[in-house]
């Protein structure tokens, strides 16, 4: 791989960590949220679409991580 190309792996794959970082925070937030819901709401359907909010965005991080080791791996580190 030459140069130029190498670099622009190492641009997209801080931009993806930023995308995780973001994630990150609105997962965070979310589970904030949730766990702050009266016990009563967190069984409710309400409390059900968050936690699956929740597990949504951990897959879409997990993903994330995936393809900076990809990125990694191409640029053959």
């Amino acid at each position: 791989m030459n140069k130029a190309r190498r670099k622009q792996l190492v641009a997209l794959r801080a931009k993806i960590e930023e995308l995780q970082e973001l994630l990150e925070e609105i997962r965070d937030e979310e589970q904030d949220a949730l766990d702050n819901l009266p016990e009563s709401l967190q069984d409710s359907g309400r409390g059900k679409d968050m936690e699956q909010a929740i597990g949504c965005i951990d897959e879409a991080m997990e993903q994330l991580e995936d393809a900076c080791d990809n990125i990694e791996e191409a640029m053959g580190k």
